[in-house]
C-alpha cells in the first residue's frame, strides 16, 4: 500500500474530503495536525515548490481576513517566518508523498504527483456544513 503524509487542520472539512479521496484511491494516510507540528523555515520551504510566495498561503485563515497579514506583499523569508508562527497561513494539506514535499490539494497534486483524477469539483476548497470557510481552533 502506498503511504503518505498528510497535514492537516483537525476538524477541517475539505480535510476530510481530502482524506477520503486519497484513501479511496488506495494510499495509506499518516494524518498529522499542520497546526502542533514545529515548524522551521527550513523544514516548510520544500513544501511549497516552484509555486508564488502568495500560493502558499491559505486565504481563509483569520489574520488574513482581518488584513493582519497581506501575501502579495510578503517575500520567501517573511511568508516563512509568519507561517511559523501563525500555521493556520500555510495552505492545506501540506502533503509528503515518495521523497516529494507538496502543499494544497489542486489538480497537479492529483494528476501529476500522486496519480489520481482530476476531480469535477474543487477539492481544496475547505467549507463547513454552512459553506463557510472552516473556523480556526
Amino acid at each position: 500500500m502506498k503511504t503518505l503524509i498528510f497535514y492537516e487542520k483537525p476538524g477541517c472539512i475539505g480535510n476530510a474530503r481530502q482524506k477520503a479521496i486519497l484513501v479511496e484511491a488506495g494510499f495509506a494516510l499518516d494524518v498529522r495536525s499542520i497546526l502542533s507540528a514545529r515548524w522551521t523555515p527550513e523544514a516548510l520551504r520544500p513544501y511549497f515548490g516552484a509555486r508564488s510566495v502568495p500560493e502558499w498561503f491559505n486565504r481563509t485563515a483569520p489574520s488574513i481576513k482581518r488584513g493582519e497579514v497581506n501575501p502579495d506583499a510578503l517575500d520567501e523569508a517573511a511568508a516563512l517566518a509568519a507561517m511559523v508562527v501563525d500555521p493556520l497561513l500555510i495552505r492545506r494539506p501540506l502533503i509528503e508523498y515518495n521523497g516529494n514535499k507538496m502543499c494544497g490539494f489542486d489538480n497537479y497534486v492529483q494528476s501529476e504527483a500522486l496519480g489520481l483524477p482530476v476531480p469535477a469539483t474543487g477539492s481544496e476548497v475547505c467549507q463547513s456544513v454552512n459553506q463557510l470557510p472552516c473556523p480556526p481552533l
